[in-house]
């Protein structure tokens, strides 16, 4: 979907034809036969990322002009993509406007006077990109999880790496013990969050994993903490990421979730006790999954986004409209 959007927002008056890649490692071998003179470039991708691209474009010596098109707009990640090379950066979604400028910035658009004809560019067609649910949902999310992650990293003054978000529908009985299966052994902490807004509904969990809890005190200054200032802190934090990530998901689907306060599930324990997920009010859950890992510190936090069953048929109705 991201290819999709970004595609039709390029200039119709911009002569050049156009290459896609799935990911970085397409990009390369498509740069290298000469099909990327100008790379317009994601950075959160699956095999080889956009910093990867960057780093081996610049070990080869190959002349691409880059533009970093992401979801990741932490200020240090901008500030690196600059130092591996790229000429610019624009955030996701990208603005046609935006982008337009940016090109004739760089010279690498020159516009015809608006009294003259446009002559000698390639006939541009809509791209018919296949675009499923999942796939759509997870540019949503890749987008918004971008957003909380430069807040997190403010706060901590930290570097967040983002991994390609999963989205999956389970039977709330197959979440439960895919839960229960990755974090099995291990002592945490959660808080929930619940949002609703135009049929949709669903709850946010943020887990805390207790082994690092010492390590996010030291991040915000706190020398000294019992478990009720660990708790106030896992408050913040999810009122950050949360709320982040779901301002996100809303702006880009047009609706306004309202947001219950942050609560507490509960304080070192197992992931079993923690999640009565069988008292949930709904059987199967929509659920998107993101894991911010803090650079250089052995610390990183799980994100959970669970939409009601109900709300799927809306969400989709709202995904398809953002796809079309």
């Amino acid at each position: 979907m991201a290819r999709k959007q970004l595609i039709r927002a390029l200039p119709l008056d911009w002569p050049v034809h156009i290459t896609q890649a799935t990911n970085g490692e397409e990009a390369l071998d498509a740069i290298r036969q000469g099909h990327g003179q100008v790379v317009l470039l994601d950075l959160t991708m699956p095999v080889m990322d956009g910093y990867q691209v960057l780093g081996q474009l610049r070990a080869e010596g190959l002349k691409a002009k880059v533009v970093v098109v992401s979801g990741d707009i932490q200020e240090e990640a901008q500030r690196r993509v600059h130092e591996l090379g790229a000429l610019a950066f624009i955030r996701k979604p990208a603005d046609p406007d935006e982008l337009r400028d940016t090109l004739i910035r760089l010279g690498l658009l020159r516009p015809a006077p608006s009294t003259s004809p446009v002559t000698g560019v390639p006939c541009r067609v809509d791209p018919d990109l296949r675009v499923n649910f999942r796939d759509a949902l997870r540019e949503v999310s890749n987008v918004a999880m971008g957003r909380a992650a430069a807040l997190l990293a403010r706060v901590l003054g930290v570097f967040v790496q983002l991994p390609v978000p999963n989205v999956n529908l389970f039977e709330v009985s197959e979440l439960h013990m895919a839960l229960a299966d990755a974090q099995r052994g291990e002592r945490l902490s959660a808080v929930c969050q619940g949002f609703i807004g135009e049929s949709i509904a669903g709850e946010a969990l943020l887990l805390f994993h207790d082994a690092e809890s010492d390590e996010v005190a030291r991040l915000l200054g706190w020398q000294n903490h019992g478990d009720a200032d660990e708790a106030e802190m896992q408050l913040d934090l999810a009122s950050i990421l949360i709320g982040a990530c779901l301002a996100g998901i809303a702006e880009q689907i047009d609706v306004r979730f309202s947001q219950g306060h942050p609560q507490l599930l509960g304080q070192h324990s197992s992931i079993e006790r923690l999640f009565q997920l069988s008292n949930k009010r709904w059987r199967k859950t929509l659920a998107v999954e993101i894991s911010y890992a803090i650079e250089d510190h052995n610390l990183h936090f799980d994100l959970l986004l669970l939409f009601t069953e109900t709300s799927i048929a809306r969400l989709t109705q709202k995904i398809h409209y953002l796809m079309d």
